[in-house]
């Protein structure tokens, strides 16, 4: 009883409807005319009826907008994936590219030198205050051995100084404890290249009579027999000469850019050959 009170005019609606709804499907195949009782359900429900087909038509495009709204999240998540899949592959592309570009250069430096020489990658380094070394994946296993010359494709990078069975250890020509016997390429003006730490070297044992100027090629000399003559070391970015002394203070900026090494030469050639 209680029930039939709470939803009782609800109850009663419904069945109007579906009675009036009855009539009506059952009068159209007898006559085109809606009779008194179908107008009369009609008049009486239709405040009723417009509500409820609005009712209805909204909590239909409420679900469809929710459904869509579904689809569209599920497309996101499967064009986001597609996107890290393809910005992977880009990376991927990208970086075999570049890897490519500097095997063809240390192709080109490998032609150039007259010397057997072998590649290998670089798989640790120590650029501490105190040294500048670069470790790579060759040792004596591969015929490495003390005192062999490294280069890159723009130039000398050091000299191999430790040696294990499968890597091997390589002191770089920024070290304070590197020399290298070098030439000015144009005036042939001749010193030592020496380490002096954050990047740069200087050219020692120049007198100030020697023609160094700035922007001048510095290149191995090829005196000691470590280093095989005209590789390219840096450039001269400063030269000073002061009013005392018999030598000329010149910086250089090495031609190999030490902190992006990834691939490097040694030359298979002992110090005694």
């Amino acid at each position: 009883m209680e029930l039939f009170k709470k939803y009782g005019l609800i109850l009663l609606t419904g069945c109007g409807i579906l009675a009036a709804l009855i009539f009506y499907s059952l009068n159209i195949p007898h006559k085109r005319e809606a009779n008194f009782i179908e107008r009369g359900l009609l008049t009486v429900f239709a405040p009723v009826m417009k509500p409820a087909a609005r009712l209805s038509g909204f909590f239909e495009d409420g679900w469809d907008n929710y459904l869509d709204l579904i689809h569209v999240r599920r497309e996101n998540l499967e064009l986001r994936e597609e996107i890290k899949a393809l910005n992977a592959r880009i990376v991927s592309a990208e970086e075999a590219q570049q890897a490519n570009n500097r095997l063809e250069k240390l192709l080109e430096m490998k032609k150039s030198v007259k010397a057997p020489i072998l590649a290998a990658s670089v798989i640790g380094e120590d650029v501490s205050s105190w040294f500048r070394t670069l470790v790579i994946d060759r040792g004596s296993s591969s015929g490495i051995a003390e005192g062999m010359a490294v280069v890159a494709a723009n130039g000398v990078i050091g000299q191999v100084i430790k040696v294990a069975p499968a890597s091997c250890r390589v002191l770089l020509l920024t070290d304070h404890a590197s020399g290298i016997a070098a030439t000015i390429q144009r005036s042939r003006a001749r010193g030592v290249v020496k380490g002096r730490g954050e990047g740069l070297c200087s050219l020692e044992f120049t007198t100030r009579e020697e023609d160094v100027k700035v922007g001048d090629m510095v290149v191995t000399s090829g005196v000691g027999g470590v280093f095989l003559k005209g590789l390219p070391i840096g450039e001269v970015t400063m030269v000073k000469r002061g009013e005392y002394g018999i030598f000329q203070t010149v910086t250089i900026r090495p031609s190999v850019n030490i902190t992006h090494l990834e691939e490097v030469l040694i030359v298979m050639r002992k110090i005694d050959d």
